[in-house]
């Protein structure tokens, strides 16, 4: 389960063991992944009715008030978006070549409308009323092709824990993130690599 971000993009994750943690990472389509996944991940599936669809709407980096409604063939739409927008993001992280299937999916639900943004009288932004989970899946595709074929395309990464498969891409100035979260994966690895190097030297 997550909650949105109240000041900086992200989400706020619990681990299968319980952990509450904050991870960013750092794209919406990559958002999207956090609620489940294909093959072994579907034991973290959150998606299980419409209602949960817009669930993860409100709790993602898209603005406040969209005012969203999802039929069951579009969250089946999702889930199969979720689990190919997962599967490239993995390949890009380990340097693999992107399957074509996989860029069709992501292509054919782009090519749909997409949620439509406006401006209101007093200058803030609002969402067009009427949004349905076909535009907002059109939107996270876009979102998929932009970060695909865009400057940080090769900054797309897996947290480096030797048990967690999070995405992320990484938009740090060096580029050296590791990690799905130093607060969680991170300090988790120091503490690990600790232990080994310790009982390597009493050894």
């Amino acid at each position: 389960m997550s909650e949105r971000a109240t000041e900086t993009p992200g989400l706020t994750l619990t681990s299968y063991g319980g952990k509450v943690f904050r991870f960013d990472p750092g794209a919406l389509c990559l958002e999207l992944v956090t609620t489940g996944g294909p093959g072994a991940f579907a034991r973290y599936e959150v998606l299980h009715e419409p209602a949960d669809l817009v669930v993860w709407a409100g709790r993602s980096r898209l603005a406040d008030g969209l005012g969203l409604a999802v039929d069951e063939a579009e969250l089946e739409r999702a889930r199969t978006l979720r689990n190919t927008v997962f599967l490239l993001a993995a390949d890009r992280a380990h340097g693999r070549p992107l399957h074509p299937g996989h860029l069709d999916i992501v292509n054919a639900a782009a090519a749909e409308p997409p949620l439509v943004s406006r401006i209101e009288p007093d200058g803030t932004r609002a969402w067009a009323p009427g949004a349905t989970g076909t535009q907002l899946l059109s939107t996270v595709a876009r979102d998929a092709i932009d970060l695909f074929t865009g400057p940080y395309a090769h900054r797309v990464r897996e947290c480096g824990a030797h048990n967690c498969y999070l995405l992320f891409v990484d938009t740090s100035r060096p580029g050296r993130r590791r990690w799905c979260a130093m607060e969680h994966c991170g300090n988790r690895e120091k503490v690990r690599a600790h232990r080994s190097r310790r009982a390597a030297t009493e050894s």
